[in-house]
């Protein structure tokens, strides 16, 4: 399996997922998500992970995290295996508990640390676990609130600044604001994730690239499949070529699936694929968002995405 890119820098900030193996639970009683989150204050203590928001789902995780001294990898590698070890000591079991690799979003922390805090904590209530985020005990919610005095390796003060800088009125402006998140239905940050690995405005994606190419200018790139793809993508034009062949010429499945195949695979920007298409950058949002699940539903349509992604991977090759 080729290796995930993972770009990293003193005080990279990360949105982090890691599922169970076969989507099975990765924690069966409240001493299993203790136990994991004393690996979260270890995680700290050793490597100076600082943490601004986690929750314990049943089969699946999510932690805000900045990495003060570039060190994700080993990081993960200690949350992930220590927690991996205890479990598999405890029910008796061996192999692996995750479903390979954590995945990483690598996050521009001023322009999107508000909108993904709440998203992680109002998963337990869009999954139907709890009516109430308050409800929920395995979240920071309660930390951000002041319900629950914030353990030493939550870092709350941050988020928490872009509410006032009375921590009393902060708090409470937080709450309304998840509040809020509860009762309509918000756009989930994450639909808006280039490359399947970055979130950020324009500025940040010139940043991550620049970046990339300054620290792997030596790495063997056919190891990296996503580096290439990232620093060698195909044009907008390019894209909107190959889906139109792949399509026949239907103008509204081209149109859609250009869009889409331009924000996933291209790690194009809202607004870099708005102005091609002379759209607002909200309408190219919605149109990926409900573009994505049509793709889901529709075998057919995943068919399509693969031949275009085979394409595009070809005219790498060819350059």
């Amino acid at each position: 399996m080729a290796r995930p890119l993972r770009v990293s820098y003193p005080g990279a900030f990360y949105h982090i997922t890691a599922r169970g193996n076969e989507r099975k639970q990765i924690f069966s009683s409240d001493r299993d998500r203790q136990q994991f989150l004393s690996y979260l204050e270890s995680a700290h203590m050793r490597y100076g992970a600082l943490f601004h928001g986690y929750c314990l789902m049943e089969n699946h995780y999510h932690l805000l995290m900045e990495t003060p001294r570039e060190n994700l990898s080993r990081i993960m590698h200690h949350i992930n295996g220590a927690y991996t070890m205890y479990y598999n000591v405890k029910m008796e079991r061996s192999g692996h508990l995750f479903q390979g690799r954590y995945r990483s979003i690598l996050v521009e922390k001023d322009a999107y640390c508000l909108e993904l805090s709440r998203y992680i904590h109002l998963n337990p209530v869009r999954a139907g676990m709890v009516k109430k985020v308050e409800d929920y005990p395995w979240s920071s919610y309660l930390s951000y609130t002041g319900e629950r005095d914030a353990q030493q390796w939550m870092e709350t003060g941050f988020v928490l600044a872009s509410f006032g800088k009375d921590t009393g009125a902060a708090r409470k402006r937080y709450r309304e604001f998840v509040k809020e998140g509860e009762r309509k239905n918000i756009e989930n940050p994450l639909e808006q994730v280039c490359a399947s690995m970055i979130l950020g405005r324009e500025s940040f994606h010139a940043f991550v690239r620049k970046r990339i190419e300054e620290t792997l200018r030596e790495a063997d790139q056919r190891d990296v499949p996503a580096l290439k793809a990232f620093t060698t993508r195909p044009s907008l034009d390019r894209i909107a070529q190959v889906v139109a062949d792949v399509c026949e010429a239907d103008s509204v499945q081209t149109k859609k699936m250009s869009m889409w195949i331009s924000q996933d695979i291209g790690g194009y920007s809202l607004s870099e694929i708005g102005r091609r298409y002379g759209m607002q950058r909200n309408t190219v949002s919605q149109s990926n968002r409900r573009y994505r699940l049509e793709i889901r539903r529709d075998g057919e349509l995943q068919k399509l995405v693969r031949e275009v992604r085979r394409k595009l991977e070809m005219s790498h090759v060819k350059t």
